[in-house]
C-alpha cells in the first residue's frame, strides 16, 4: 500500500468558489479580503448550504457564516 497525496487541487475559478455564497458572505469576503484573507475552498455537503472556507496570509483559517460573521472555531479542523 502506498502513501500516495489522493487531494486533488484546487482547480475552480474564483468565479466558481463564490457561486452559491450568500450576498451577506460575498460582502464580507471583500471586506476580509483587504485584511490579506482569501477564499480558499468552498465545503458543498449534501443537502446543505455551502461552506466557504477562508484563509489568512498567517495560516489561520475560518468558515464565513450565512450572515456574513466571521467563525475561527468551525468545529473541524483542516490540513494545510
Amino acid at each position: 500500500m502506498t502513501n500516495q497525496e489522493r487531494r486533488q487541487p484546487n482547480t475552480e475559478s474564483d468565479a466558481e468558489l463564490r457561486a452559491g455564497l450568500t450576498h451577506e458572505q460575498l460582502a464580507a469576503l471583500v471586506t476580509l479580503e483587504h485584511f490579506r484573507w482569501h477564499l480558499r475552498f468552498v465545503r458543498r455537503p449534501m443537502f446543505r448550504d455551502p461552506i466557504p472556507v477562508v484563509f489568512h496570509a498567517d495560516g489561520r483559517y475560518a468558515v464565513l457564516e450565512p450572515d456574513g460573521s466571521v467563525n475561527e472555531n468551525p468545529g473541524f479542523d483542516i490540513r494545510k
